[in-house]
């Protein structure tokens, strides 16, 4: 009887031990980050690179579905004063290019909401990045 007891505490933390390393190896949408590739742009029609990485191991994450988009001048007090963003081929894999409109100078945000390849939730960011004359 001990032997069978002791059998089953066994296969039991067996089991418990092989649950826990498979949730732990499932990435969080905490885990992932979109970055800009240039924080500062000239005043205009200009193309913005995004990167977006897998923040434990800095990977580019390829494939990302994005289907979100906002650019606006919030950061400078104009939520109200948007501009055209619109995607367009990327230049590799992990970066996100986008076509802008930066009508003013000043600091404009980014929002974006994509949907990363194996991740249940949505992955949302706000970049900002400055309009230079």
């Amino acid at each position: 009887m001990t032997r069978f007891v002791f059998r089953q505490a066994a296969r039991a933390l067996l089991a418990l031990g092989l649950l826990s390393a498979t949730t732990s190896a499932f990435a969080d949408i905490r885990d992932y980050e979109f970055k800009l590739v240039k924080e500062q742009i000239r005043k205009g029609q200009a193309v913005v690179d995004v990167r977006l990485i897998h923040k434990p191991d800095e990977r580019p994450v390829p494939d990302a579905v994005i289907f979100a988009l906002r650019l606006d001048m919030a950061p400078d007090d104009m939520e109200q004063m948007t501009s055209a963003i619109e995607p367009v081929r990327s230049p590799e894999p992990g970066v996100y290019r986008f076509k802008v409109d930066l009508t003013d100078e000043g600091r404009w945000r980014i929002s974006l909401a994509a949907k990363v390849q194996g991740e249940a939730e949505t992955l949302q960011s706000r970049l900002v990045l400055k309009a230079t004359p």
